[in-house]
């Protein structure tokens, strides 16, 4: 199975986990499939009042550099 494919089918598990992951575990998941997908941050850190957004650009930005390949593997 291509990485890309095997990439999908997780994605596609993850929509239908039997528990909810922690904040921390979804900021991660979250980053992860942004850098694989999209790869690296773009646009402008959200506000303060906007604490959602702000935590999952952070989390999406520390990735930077990231390949999207390794996020994919990660």
């Amino acid at each position: 199975m291509s990485l890309q494919a095997r990439f999908e089918q997780v994605v596609a598990e993850s929509k239908n986990l039997p528990e909810r992951p922690d904040n921390l575990t979804l900021l991660k998941m979250y980053a992860l499939y942004k850098q694989a997908s999209s790869g690296g941050a773009t646009g402008e850190r959200p506000g303060m009042t906007d604490f959602v957004a702000r935590a999952k650009w952070d989390a999406w930005n520390a990735l930077k550099g990231t390949q999207p390949e390794a996020a994919k593997q990660q």
